[in-house]
């Protein structure tokens, strides 16, 4: 119930992408939103206002002149005490009459009355040359330069058979995007590398030693890290989940390859959070063949050597360059007030995250502790996401005076 108590004005322009509306109203609705539907006599010829009322439970608007508001003002009402207007699916036409400040029916008056602390999101959708049209290009400029936001298009199929640019984004991502643009932006223009999940370390092709790690706390993070306006790359681990919206992933599936990959990328991060559950150890002796059963039950004879230690190896980076500011996540199954402090001074890192690891791997939410020169503290039980929130705004809070600002 991310969106509970918001109230959301869904704007529908002319479009096919108006059967992806009705989805996004039933997320909304489900995120705990109170939709208030508003479409244009276009939209209309691609879904009913029956449908959208259905899913929304509210009325729905079509007309400036709708006898069903009290003063016959729907222009100024709807919005004045909106959260948001969201535009999906937001065609050329429409994009433009916004840039331009046209104002012929009741969605674009809206838009124009609205008061200016209410934010107007809008979701392009159009075919792939429309989009590509050096006027929307202008219009898009001009919008952003106005302060609407823009999320999306897509590239794919498109509904005339063409394939490129213009798709409007899927539900479940504008549901992210929106829910993102009330975070506050207390990272916005900084980088931040992440890593989560599990390794896997092979002893042969089919089988590997691993760890019971998700990665849902390292995916929380990276979304927690982009809502809060930053440029996120996370580095995971192998996992069933989807990357969170906006975030650039790189799957490996060893500690070496992890351990590659975040040195590939470090340079210029101003911030490195070290999530994943690596593995202390790879098999040395690994077989390139399928290990079969011995006739006399011995079992095969595994040499193990060590991982390299990313997140030392990047802290050792840090006190010569001053960056990135790094943070661990440590687990535990016993003594985590102790365990995690010795680990952050042995780290060498300013920040450290604890938790008990048998209590957290595979949960939707975990409690923590956070570890700093100062002692400690515990952020109490939640789900993983709001805990991602909390551990970002202290991680901005803590850098705030840190060098790699200036960088």
């Amino acid at each position: 119930m991310e969106l509970s108590g918001k109230k959301i004005v869904l704007g529908l322009s002319g479009g096919v992408a108006c059967y992806k509306s009705a989805e996004l109203c039933r997320a909304l609705t489900k995120a705990g939103a109170s939709v208030q539907v508003v479409m244009t006599d276009a939209a209309e010829h691609f879904i009913t206002a029956v449908t959208m009322q259905a899913l929304s439970g509210n009325k729905v608007y079509s007309s400036q002149w709708d006898p069903r508001v009290d003063n016959n003002m729907a222009h100024i009402d709807v919005t004045r005490h909106a959260d948001a207007i969201m535009i999906a699916p937001c065609s050329a036409d429409f994009m433009a009459k916004l840039a331009h400040g046209v104002c012929d029916d009741l969605l674009s008056t809206m838009c124009l009355a609205r008061p200016r602390h209410v934010p107007l999101l809008i979701a392009p959708a159009m075919n792939v040359e429309m989009w590509q049209n050096p006027a929307t290009g202008r219009n898009a400029r001009q919008l952003e330069e106005d302060g609407i936001v823009i999320f999306g298009p897509a590239a794919g199929d498109q509904a005339c058979g063409e394939v490129g640019m213009g798709r409007m984004l899927e539900p479940a991502q504008l549901l992210e995007e929106l829910i993102a643009s009330f975070q506050p932006k207390v990272l916005a223009g900084k980088r931040i590398l992440i890593t989560a999940g599990p390794t896997f370390e092979a002893i042969d092709p089919v089988r590997g030693i691993t760890n019971l790690s998700s990665g849902k706390m390292g995916y929380a993070v990276a979304r927690a890290a982009r809502e809060a306006g930053a440029e996120v790359v996370l580095v995971s681990g192998p996992t069933a989940l989807p990357a969170p919206f906006g975030v650039q992933r790189i799957n490996v599936q060893s500690a070496m390859q992890m351990h590659d990959a975040v040195m590939a990328n470090v340079d210029h991060q101003h911030i490195f959070i070290a999530v994943a559950a690596v593995a202390d150890w790879r098999i040395s002796n690994a077989s390139e063949q399928k290990l079969k059963k011995n006739p006399d039950g011995s079992v095969p004879d595994l040499k193990f050597e060590q991982n390299p230690d990313i997140l030392a190896t990047v802290a050792a980076r840090t006190s010569l360059a001053g960056h990135p500011y790094c943070v661990g996540f440590a687990a535990e199954s016993e003594n985590l007030v102790q365990f995690g402090a010795d680990k952050r001074e042995k780290k060498g890192i300013p920040l450290l995250v604890g938790n008990i690891g048998h209590h957290t791997f595979g949960q939707d939410d975990n409690t923590i502790i956070l570890f700093d020169e100062n002692g400690h503290t515990i952020l109490p039980r939640a789900d993983k996401l709001t805990l991602a929130r909390q551990l970002i705004s202290e991680i901005s809070k803590r850098i705030t005076q840190h060098s790699l600002f200036d960088k």
